[in-house]
């Protein structure tokens, strides 16, 4: 069973629940029927209509809060809220991430000369930093003492042993520094929350908006439809244990060289 860990009536948060493997994770973590409450932040929860139809269907099981990974006040906000309906985290999901914005010219750089102070700032404030906020404000709700797992969707291409095609340095830098995060931080829930398994996941190139421009490049068999690659990390997560946690894990359960 991929959610094992979570005891009846167990609570989850998936964090940039609004689109692809967020939104995605929301419909399967509502589908298992252990799973009691399911939150599910983004920055305009009012304005995601696929998160609320499903609230609407979900006979109040699905709880939708306001949060922006880039301001630390409203991920403080978020977590109060959140806490002051009493909730008990099992699992934690950071999956929002920014590869390109075309509204800000910002795209993968091919070479030094595109590299830009904006691009830089952006995806290390949504990629990196958003996660590690996101830690700072929810890490009471997790620590309770029962099993929970908090992870954070990170990218192959944030790996420096395994770069062997350079570019990208804006996305493969705050992919970088969110591995590093998320192994630091489980050193520190070691001493502090035990129970606590902390994980950086590759997803696989899956079909969704952030790989959308560059799938024409990717062979058939390995661009992965959403709802795979939630079952796979899912999965992943069932597999993991406290001497795991701070490592990074593909979609197959593959460690992955820092």
């Amino acid at each position: 069973m991929a959610l094992s860990w979570i005891p009846d009536g167990g609570e989850v948060l998936i964090q940039g629940a609004s689109r692809g493997i967020g939104l995605e994770f929301v419909r399967q973590c509502l589908a298992e029927t252990r799973v009691g409450t399911v939150w599910a932040t983004c920055r305009d929860p009012a304005n995601a209509s696929d998160l609320q139809e499903l609230a609407r269907a979900s006979d109040g099981r699905l709880r939708l809060v306001a949060l922006d990974c880039t301001d630390d006040t409203s991920v403080r906000q978020a977590a109060e809220k959140v806490r002051e309906a009493g909730a008990r985290l099992h699992l934690l999901v950071n999956a929002a991430g920014l590869l390109h914005d075309r509204s800000r010219s910002i795209r993968p750089e091919k070479r030094l000369e595109d590299v830009t102070p904006e691009a830089l700032t952006t995806l290390f404030q949504v990629n990196a930093a958003g996660p590690l906020l996101v830690a700072r404000h929810f890490r009471p709700l997790l620590g309770h003492g029962d099993p929970a797992v908090f992870a954070a969707i990170s990218a192959r291409v944030g790996s420096i042993g395994d770069n062997g095609k350079g570019g990208w340095y804006a996305y493969r830098g705050s992919k970088a520094a969110l591995n590093q995060y998320i192994r630091t931080l489980a050193i520190e829930l070691g001493r502090r929350a035990p129970a606590v398994t902390c994980a950086a996941l590759h997803p696989g190139t899956t079909n969704t908006d952030l790989s959308a421009p560059f799938q024409a490049w990717v062979p058939a068999e390995q661009l992965f439809p959403v709802a795979r690659t939630v079952a796979q990390l899912l999965q992943v997560m069932a597999g993991l244990g406290p001497e795991d946690s701070g490592g990074f894990f593909a979609w197959d359960g593959q460690p992955i060289p820092w």
